[in-house]
């Protein structure tokens, strides 16, 4: 891809290389600790405490209304920092902003006890998040290069999948301590984000201001045709099916443990715990393996293939076994394909971005629309997994089956992708 006229998109090499890889780990860490904990562990347990009676319903209705919000926002804002023109660059201020704004809102969650105060906020701690997460997802595209992308991805991967069993242990130790564990991870991300814009100086984004703005060419921007470019559709359809069945038991993880294993609310916190540090050395082992073994052999699909093959594997366990041992089996399971999916589809992501004619850079906004195939489900999936519990009588094997369907399927859409291989 080529950089746009005016701006600055450096590929970096040698110590700076390590300095932005690391500092980029770590705030794709925090993030994804601070969204494991609350969307997992303690905004359930504050839902429960309020709400115990529809605590199903009701969560999967705070979740839909945030998550559409966010959703829209993540494009939207991947598209205006392309269009960013400061001293600071086109990305930095998205970030120190979105994380400034988002975290303070988290820090405020857990002083208010009516489920429309609970919304609210969270909801002005989602949009700023999904404002600067686009952001610092295009810092990939911008400051590496395509033969570098792999091992790039590989500990931006390792740390999400890392954070996420980081936040899943968190919020199961800190759940009877909501306003500590809240305060701790908003205060998290504003601190990281900002150090990562501080070490990490963005070139000024030039002094040649971008293409006159119209809303009407802005809106319809965001629409990538799939019959021109292929690739991108089918990226977008794999992410988007994988995270449809994965997001659907992560959401549940509390509840499956209390009414599908058999847990009590306490023991099933500290039952989350345990797994996710089971989770937490899969993850990491495999998210470092994949991303380093796909630069190695020069290929993408056959680890996204296969890990989510693995991904379903996981979610079938509990519906097996449904005890104790099925849940570990699971654990196991999910770090291994998890890791190896999130650390080598951020790299095959970046390389089936439309290509752009010289001085219309859209690395943001692309980035951006394949986010929301991250975020579209959890809009979706906890909505249809609690109307199917709801049907169903909270018969969780039922999840299980259409969890497992959707990952699999997911694996298979990858593999019309032409332009990766």
């Amino acid at each position: 891809m080529n950089a746009p006229a005016g701006t600055a998109r450096p590929a970096v090499h040698g110590g700076r290389d390590w300095r932005l890889l690391l500092s980029l780990g770590v705030v794709f860490f925090v993030l994804l600790t601070l969204y494991a904990a609350v969307l997992g562990v303690l905004l359930p347990n504050q839902i429960q405490n309020i709400d115990p009676a529809h605590k199903t319903a009701t969560l999967g209705v705070i979740y839909a209304i945030t998550s559409v919000f966010s959703t829209l926002t993540t494009p939207i804002s991947g598209a205006l920092s392309d269009r960013t023109r400061t001293r600071f660059g086109r990305r930095s201020p998205w970030i120190a902003i979105g994380a400034t704004v988002g975290g303070g809102a988290l820090m405020l969650v857990p002083l208010v006890d009516g489920l429309v105060a609970v919304t609210v906020l969270w909801l002005v701690a989602t949009v700023s998040l999904n404002s600067m997460q686009p952001a610092i997802t295009a810092i990939v595209a911008d400051r590496f290069v395509p033969a570098e992308r792999g091992v790039a991805s590989g500990v931006v991967g390792a740390a999400m999948t890392a954070g996420v069993s980081a936040g899943t242990i968190f919020g199961g130790l800190f759940a009877a301590r909501l306003g500590f564990a809240y305060f701790v991870l908003g205060a998290a991300i504003v601190v990281v984000s900002i150090l990562f814009v501080l070490l990490n100086r963005e070139a000024p984004s030039g002094i040649e201001r971008p293409a006159r703005f119209h809303l009407g060419a802005f809106l319809r921007s965001f629409w990538v045709s799939p019959r021109e470019h292929p690739d991108f559709a089918w990226a977008f359809a794999g992410r988007f099916t994988i995270y449809m069945g994965y997001q659907a038991v992560l959401t549940y993880l509390l509840y499956i443990l209390q009414d599908h294993i058999g847990y009590g609310q306490a023991d099933a916190n500290a039952m989350i715990a345990r797994l996710s540090s089971i989770t937490f050395v899969a993850l990491v082992i495999s998210g470092l393996t994949a991303g380093w073994l796909s630069d190695r052999i020069r290929r993408r699909k056959p680890l996204v293939f296969a890990a989510g093959l693995i991904m379903a594997t996981a979610v079938a366990a509990p519906l097996i076994a449904p005890s104790p041992t099925g849940m570990i089996i699971y654990a196991v399971l999910i770090g291994i394909g998890y890791g190896a999916f999130m650390s080598v589809d951020l790299a095959l992501m970046t390389q089936v971005l439309p290509q752009r004619v010289e001085g219309d850079d859209a690395t943001g906004k692309d980035l951006g629309i394949l986010t929301t195939a991250v975020n579209v489900p959890q809009i979706l999936s906890p909505v249809l997994a609690a109307a199917l519990l709801t049907a169903t009588g909270n018969n969780y094997p039922a999840l299980f089956v259409v969890a497992g369907l959707f990952v699999l399927a997911g694996a298979f859409l990858v593999l019309p992708i032409r332009s990766v291989r």
